[in-house]
């Protein structure tokens, strides 16, 4: 009988290869939320996966980049000692993009004494010819223990990912009790939540400059029904009419579908109210990184 093993996997690649959405497949849930803008992880967000040969603690870490702000240094930095403390990486390179210089950089930051995987994400949206060529192209980059095309969207190969990522950690016990899917806290749930019900509803100049905090959590005025307060942050007290919209109706739609978000993770009836603020510059705001966590 083969012994039971456990371990941390990293998640890493550029902004937008579909690392979030593949977190979700292989937990089987929604641990982190996903968005067609990059860099919409700015957390290393753990998702647990229980089988009964082993336990993978999969981390999902924000798109490594071009840091344009203090913020953006502070992801890159959070990834890089992400990635330095597990057991095993995977390197998500989307099957409909091009490798360039970014994917290299990524490679060969992460190549050492940590063993790799690559996986060809997004894989259901190409010709098999051209996944094909996607798969010998990308063997050539790194020593890979392993390299798998898989489709979270369509379920494709995600369980023999998952069967792969077990047989590549080491034996040990189970780290977390079965129960556990994630570390995420409630609040952190929550904020990232509507978060991602504003990224939905958002233009391009938006989405970087979007902070969310819960400021508290409390009962309705039926006494049992949870209420939930919650600010969104701008960086410019000019960006506030493009949240709110004509007559507050996309703060309203935004709240709307974050409440019914939060209703899904909850299982239960939520209130939601939603306060816009401003934090000047806060990308690059040493203080206010600090506030926000970062």
């Amino acid at each position: 009988m083969s012994e039971f093993r456990s371990g941390f996997v990293a998640l890493v690649g550029r902004p937008n290869t579909g690392k979030s959405t593949l977190l979700n497949a292989l937990v089987g849930e929604k641990v982190a939320i996903t968005s067609s803008r990059p860099q919409t992880t700015r957390r290393a967000i753990r998702g647990i996966v229980h089988r009964p040969e082993g336990q993978v603690i999969v981390v999902d870490t924000p798109g490594l980049h071009k840091p344009k702000t203090l913020l953006g240094q502070r992801l890159n930095a959070l990834v890089a000692e992400t990635f330095a403390d597990v057991d095993l990486i995977v390197c998500c390179l989307p099957a409909d993009e091009e490798i360039g210089p970014g994917d290299k950089r990524i490679i060969g930051d992460i190549s050492g004494s940590i063993p790799l995987i690559a996986v060809v994400t997004k894989s259901d949206r190409v010709a098999p010819q051209t996944l094909m060529e996607k798969l010998a192209s990308v063997g050539s980059l790194a020593p890979w223990r392993e390299i798998i095309p898989v489709s979270a969207k369509k379920n494709f190969q995600v369980d023999r990912l998952l069967s792969l990522l077990i047989a590549h950690l080491p034996e040990g016990p189970p780290l977390y009790p079965e129960e556990y899917v994630s570390e995420e806290s409630d609040d952190d749930i929550y904020s990232e939540l509507i978060r991602e019900a504003a990224l939905e509803m958002l233009d391009d100049e938006l989405p970087h400059s979007l902070m969310v905090t819960i400021e508290e959590v409390g009962v309705g005025g039926d006494g049992k029904t949870p209420m939930i307060y919650a600010k969104i942050f701008l960086e410019r007290d000019s960006q506030k009419k493009i949240i709110l919209g004509k007559s507050g109706e996309r703060i309203k739609e935004i709240g709307s579908k974050a409440r019914q978000a939060i209703e899904k993770y909850r299982g239960e009836k939520v209130f939601l109210t939603l306060h816009v603020g401003v934090e000047s510059e806060w990308q690059g705001n040493p203080r206010a990184l600090e506030k926000f966590g970062f």
